[in-house]
């Protein structure tokens, strides 16, 4: 469990310090976010970037435990 928590402080630490170049990428921005707009009400829902998120977080842990 310090693994992951000390991976998991690391990994902020970095996406806080590229957070510029971060902001550029598409994420949630891709085919497949849901976008609902109508006066006084917006709703958004990133399937898509979950999604891609969720894999990438998987194959990281995953690759951790090997």
């Amino acid at each position: 469990m310090p693994r992951i928590l000390i991976a998991a402080g690391v990994l902020l630490v970095a996406a806080g310090l590229f957070w510029p170049f971060l902001s550029r990428l598409p994420l949630g921005r891709l085919p497949g976010d849901i976008l609902i707009q109508r006066p006084n009400f917006t709703f958004y829902m990133p399937v898509t970037s979950g999604l891609l998120i969720s894999l990438l977080v998987s194959c990281m842990l995953w690759f951790m435990r090997r």
